[in-house]
């Protein structure tokens, strides 16, 4: 079968993906840069791959983007704390690629090469790993044929697949299913996603429930986060806070009408809103909405503080260290497409709030399950449970419990990772 799927794959899909790069670049500047820096990607790989000692062993990390490689660095760094190799890590997206050149745990950071045969046996007769991990999802057929015609074990980490999903359509099973059958291990978030894969019949030895690594990066930088101050010694002294975090336009139709008749009712509550874009379009609309009724700052404001009640973060890569401020967090995306990630804020033992759409995280789900997470539907929902959590401390506080319980228990996952990964270098 696997003959039957690479012919499909090499003639029909290989050809289109092209084509559809080719044609995507004249719109959309991320696949031009995504190109162009793949121009040189062999020819930078020999002079990187020049400079390191060839008699250690090479370990080769794969992510999509800058989400999944967040979910490999708990890896990575304990990897690097415990054995003496090199590391070499891939991206398949220029933003992931760009925004991780100066990570001080890589001694090769480059892009991940188109997959065709030709390309997929040149980068790994260059790089010789001696294991590949692929990060969540983002794996490549070409590449894993290689990987197992040259006896590299590879490995997909962090794995999930739900009950319903594309991959399970009868054509799109059939090619999965071959596909998986040539990978080493699967290591999967939970026994449900361990359940899930089966039904590709994948041999037993083939799939494990580890545990997501995301627990364990979300606690590590809550312990970074904590010594890093954004705000002065007392600036909340007497104060309740709200953060709004990665929070969208439909996020604030709902959202901000409530915060406001809550700021009304309990005056000691402060609200941070911290948008998903902070554009200077995004920006003034959250201070048109605030005009009138309550003050606001932008955070690169703040020695001006003149006690304002709502506090606007115009720059980036500060949520997470903002959470340790609150009392509550609601997570955006949750009335748009998606919700962000619930457990950054959990991890601080708070409770955490969001829209009807988190179906996508299974965290969100699971924490709305134990009683942690709060699904809100409307402004009146969203104000009837603010003004509830807010009012009362022994429910915030137990409500908050279950949140950093729930990351607590759940963290764990990187020391089985490398257990199984140790069986192989």
């Amino acid at each position: 079968m696997k003959q039957v799927w690479y012919l499909f794959y090499n003639a029909i899909v290989v050809p289109l993906l092209r084509t559809a790069l080719f044609i995507g670049q004249l719109f959309n500047a991320k696949i031009r840069t995504g190109l162009k820096g793949r121009v040189k990607l062999f020819e930078n790989l020999i002079i990187d791959l020049a400079g390191i000692d060839r008699n250690k062993k090479m370990i080769w990390f794969h992510s999509s983007s800058m989400g999944e490689f967040e979910q490999a660095k708990p890896v990575i760094e304990k990897l690097r704390a415990e054995k003496n190799l090199n590391i070499i890590i891939t991206f398949f997206s220029p933003s992931g690629y760009t925004n991780s050149l100066k990570y001080m745990h890589a001694d090769v950071i480059a892009y991940f090469p188109f997959d065709t045969p030709i390309m997929t046996a040149r980068f790994l007769n260059l790089v010789r790993p001696d294991i590949a991990i692929f990060m969540r999802y983002d794996i490549w057929p070409n590449m894993i044929w290689q990987l197992e015609k040259m006896k590299i074990p590879s490995f997909i980490v962090d794995a999930t697949m739900r009950k319903v999903t594309a991959r399970k359509w009868p054509i799109a099973k059939s090619f999965h299913k071959s596909l998986y059958a040539h990978v080493t291990k699967i290591l999967a978030v939970s026994a449900e996603d361990e359940r899930n894969f089966k039904e590709f019949d994948i041999n037993g030895g083939i799939i494990k429930a580890v545990g997501d690594t995301r627990f364990d990066r979300v606690f590590q930088k809550s312990l970074q986060a904590k010594e890093k101050k954004l705000f002065k010694d007392g600036f909340f002294d007497g104060k309740k806070v709200l953060v709004l975090g990665s929070s969208w336009e439909s996020d604030h139709e709902v959202m901000l009408p409530a915060v406001m008749s809550l700021m009304k009712y309990d005056k000691n509550i402060i609200t941070i809103v911290v948008p998903h874009e902070p554009t200077i379009l995004h920006l003034e609309e959250v201070e048109n909405t605030f005009q009138g009724k309550y003050e606001s700052i932008r955070f690169s404001l703040l020695n001006n503080y003149r006690g304002e009640r709502v506090i606007i973060i115009d720059s980036i890569g500060v949520l997470l260290k903002l959470y340790t401020y609150a009392h509550v967090a609601y997570v955006g995306g949750s009335f748009k497409q998606g919700i962000h990630n619930v457990l950054e804020p959990a991890v601080y033992g708070i409770p955490v709030l969001y829209g009807p759409k988190h179906e996508n995280s299974q965290e969100a789900v699971h924490l709305k399950e134990i009683g942690g997470g709060i699904c809100v539907r409307n402004k009146k929902e969203a104000y009837k449970n603010l003004r509830l959590i807010f009012s009362n401390e022994q429910l915030r506080e137990k409500t908050g419990k279950i949140c950093y319980d729930y990351v607590k228990v759940n963290t764990g996952a990187t020391a089985r990772i490398l257990n199984e990964i140790y069986t192989y270098i």
